[in-house]
């Protein structure tokens, strides 16, 4: 197992709490498909970042300092967004409403190829 830090342990932890043993999802383990990937941030990674994370990660007016409000910013954090919010990993968003299991798969399609 790797080490984990800051908000990424605090999320795992949470999880392993409430769900017993937890089998998190890796970037590393997550390859770009050969052809690459047709998810920019332009026609997908705008609009999930917009309804998923800047409520609480967009910047000042956010509850985390962790901004994802712009491509560069979540190309910075691709480790982390992928391990709380990617494929199987559902530390983020908190709360009921959860992005649904196709848009998490795509986000860790547009993640894995670099988050163009």
């Amino acid at each position: 197992m790797r080490r984990r830090h800051g908000a990424e342990l605090a999320a795992w932890a949470l999880t392993a709490l409430v769900g017993g043993c937890v089998d998190i999802d890796e970037l590393a383990d997550t390859a770009c498909p050969p052809q690459g990937s047709a998810l920019t941030w332009d026609n997908f990674g705008k609009s999930f970042m917009d309804q998923w994370c800047v409520h609480c990660h967009g910047g000042p007016n956010g509850y985390s300092s962790r901004a994802l409000n712009s491509r560069e910013a979540v190309q910075a954090n691709l480790q982390r967004v992928f391990v709380n919010a990617a494929a199987g990993n559902v530390a983020m968003p908190p709360g009921p409403n959860d992005p649904p299991r196709t848009e998490r798969d795509k986000l860790a399609q547009w993640l894995s190829c670099g988050a163009k």
